[in-house]
């Protein structure tokens, strides 16, 4: 029979040896833990002691003051160049021939001046005939003026009857009728023969020309068309409200498509409005000898006066999802977006609206930046 006892004390042997092996077990992975390289004893305590890093700047920023400016206050507005009036010069005589044509489109000509002759031997033919039924006439006239003297002085003395004194009376009557029909004629024929040139009606330069040698004129036919004494002008159109700042004499300035800039003056304010874009027509008078051309489409700016404005250069102004802002610094060294307005622009600087004046903002670079980053300040 075996012994129990002694089986029982052999488990409890096993047991604590395996609880001791367990214990230096752990005791060693303590040890090995504490003793691992880069890890010291205690490092939580310490690392849970020592202050936050700060986080680095992530740019170096100048702060600018925004200047306060007088600006003349502008109107932009688009239109057409236009001839300031346009002359067309037309025939007022027909059946005759063109047998010359001295003027060109782009001619400069002054008033007066022949542009155009028809062939004239007709009419000169026919005034020639004029002349000489007037000299008939004359010569009528004046044999019936003495016999109607004549007879007042015979007349007198009772050796006429009234029928005879009232014939010659009326003869004379009648001869000074012809004299006069036939000087009302040769008017008429001097006048066709003046109409035979056709010429300038003012200064000015040939805008267009129908007129072509050989053609048959027609009365009333269009052969030149004349810009007036050179002069041009920009119909600028603006909306209602833009208008009522408007005022003749006003420096305006258009831009041409070839880049030129033309100066001009508001000459005059149409008094009523396009019924179908309700805008209104603005004259600006061109300066002489301008590159600009009638016909021209042209975008430009009416000056109405100074106002005080706000400026920054175009560098301190982010244009960001649609809006424009500016950053400032607080004074943890922090940026603060702030939304802005602009307003007019002038070279490289920009109206702001919406700051308040005297605010520091960053001169550059804010495209690099976002709300709260952390800057350094150039001193």
């Amino acid at each position: 029979m075996p012994n129990t006892r002694s089986s029982s004390f052999s488990l409890r042997s096993r047991r604590t040896l395996l609880i001791v092996l367990i214990a230096a077990g752990a005791g060693l992975a303590a040890l090995v833990l504490a003793l691992r390289p880069g890890t010291p004893a205690g490092s939580d305590k310490a690392a849970a002691s020592q202050p936050a890093a700060q986080p680095k700047p992530a740019l170096t920023v100048e702060l600018i003051t925004p200047e306060q400016v007088s600006w003349p206050q502008l109107v932009k507005a688009n239109g057409n160049v236009s001839a300031w009036q346009e002359s067309r010069i037309g025939s007022e005589i027909g059946g005759l021939r063109l047998v010359e044509v001295s003027a060109q489109v782009g001619d400069r000509v002054q008033r007066g001046q022949v542009l155009a002759r028809f062939n004239d031997e007709t009419v000169r033919a026919e005034l020639a005939q004029a002349q000489a039924a007037l000299s008939e006439a004359q010569a009528g006239f004046a044999e019936a003026r003495q016999n109607a003297d004549r007879v007042r002085q015979l007349g007198n003395k009772g050796a006429l009857s009234e029928q005879q004194i009232t014939q010659a009376l009326t003869q004379e009557q009648t001869a000074s009728a012809r004299v006069k029909s036939a000087e009302a004629q040769l008017k008429t024929m001097q006048a066709r023969l003046e109409q035979t040139r056709i010429k300038a009606p003012d200064d000015g330069v040939i805008s267009q020309r129908d007129a072509s040698l050989g053609d048959i004129g027609q009365q009333g036919q269009e052969l030149f068309r004349l810009v007036r004494q050179g002069r041009i002008e920009w119909r600028a159109e603006v909306t209602a409200a833009d208008s009522s700042t408007l005022r003749p004499g006003q420096s305006a300035s258009i831009t041409t498509p070839d880049g030129k800039t033309v100066a001009g003056k508001v000459r005059m304010v149409a008094p009523t409005a396009d019924p179908q874009t309700r805008n209104i027509l603005v004259y600006v008078d061109l300066e002489a000898g301008a590159s600009a051309k009638p016909g021209m489409f042209a975008r430009g700016e009416i000056a109405t006066g100074d106002a005080a404005a706000l400026v920054l250069p175009g560098s301190a102004v982010l244009l960001r999802d649609g809006f424009a802002s500016v950053f400032t610094v607080t004074p943890e060294q922090r940026v603060k977006q702030l939304r802005v307005t602009l307003g007019r622009q002038q070279g490289e600087r920009i109206e702001v609206r919406g700051l308040p004046a005297g605010t520091r903002v960053v001169a550059s670079g804010g495209g690099f930046l976002a709300d709260g980053d952390v800057v350094r300040v150039k001193p």
